[in-house]
């Protein structure tokens, strides 16, 4: 195994209903798959250097669901199972972040 460039992380908390929403409801285990799916879709050498990982609560979860690409200290926020290609295609693999989904902690 090699060390990834980049690991992503993917909200999976599940917070009870009655406290308001949470990523793990809103859907983020098919994020994670997606983003897992678009890796291997993508082939080459993205699938050694980028990690895909599930992680509890990274905060802000009214804006879930909530995803952060380390070490690039970029912060995604609801981010869709639609939105990963576009992630990983323009992030991922290009480097340049995904600016309409970024999560700069103004609300």
């Amino acid at each position: 195994m090699n060390i990834p460039e980049k690991h992503v992380f993917v909200c999976i908390a599940n917070r009870p209903p009655v406290t308001g929403a949470s990523c793990g409801a809103g859907g983020s285990r098919e994020v994670i798959d997606r983003l897992q799916f678009a890796l291997l879709e993508h082939g080459g050498p993205l699938v050694e250097k980028v990690r895909v990982s599930g992680c509890t609560c990274l905060g802000p979860c009214e804006q879930g669901i909530n995803m952060v690409v380390y070490p690039d200290n970029v912060w995604y926020r609801k981010v869709t199972p639609d939105d990963v290609a576009e992630i990983v295609q323009s992030h991922l693999a290009a480097g340049v972040p995904v600016e309409r989904l970024r999560f700069t902690g103004d609300v």
